[in-house]
């Protein structure tokens, strides 16, 4: 029963595409100079892995939402400088 539980709550295998980014959450990048050669090289530019493509969605609804609430903004200020205009 032990080993059960032991089988079933380890630590997750490397994934593809998670070769070099293993402990990316907890440890700064090593070997910055290979990973900048491989980066330059297009090595890993078609399969990152999920934590690169949640921190790519969650900065795109971001950019998403201040440009939202910017044109909100200017919407605002433009109608109440119409509605001045019109006393």
């Amino acid at each position: 029963m032990v080993r059960y539980f032991f089988n079933r709550f380890r630590r997750p295998t490397i994934k593809s595409g998670s070769l070099l980014f293993e402990d990316i959450h907890r440890t700064a990048t090593k070997n910055a100079q290979f990973v900048s050669f491989l980066a330059e090289s297009g090595f890993r530019k078609v399969d990152p892995n999920k934590y690169e493509q949640s921190l790519r969605r969650r900065r795109v609804v971001a950019h998403a939402l201040m440009w939202a609430i910017l044109a909100g903004f200017g919407w605002v200020v433009i109608e109440s400088a119409q509605a001045l205009s019109l006393f």
